[in-house]
């Protein structure tokens, strides 16, 4: 019996897409990517917690949009520097 992985694989083989190789990254690399990618989800849950706390206190509706504005720049800033930083360690990866 095929694991569902197995499975989606053939699925896209048929499709005609590459399946990603398995020989990649190494263990050192994927750990390191595990570790920008969590400390990524807790600077942005930290964000959302502080935002929430923000606007929940803001009585002002001209302030809360201009919160709302430095929010969503600061999420964006943290995700682009999470993909930067996963993307030089992908390419470290594969030059390894």
């Amino acid at each position: 019996m095929k694991s569902a992985y197995e499975l989606a694989l053939e699925r896209l083989e048929k499709q005609g897409i590459e399946p990603p190789r398995q020989d990649a990254l190494d263990d050192d690399t994927r750990e390191r990517m595990a570790e920008v990618r969590s400390k990524a989800g807790a600077d942005l849950a930290q964000l959302e917690i502080l935002h929430r706390d923000g606007k929940r206190k803001q009585g002002d509706p001209v302030e809360a949009l201009k919160a709302d504005e430095e929010y969503l720049v600061e999420r964006r800033r943290i995700e682009e520097r999470r993909e930067a930083q996963l993307e030089k360690l992908r390419s470290r990866g594969h030059n390894t």
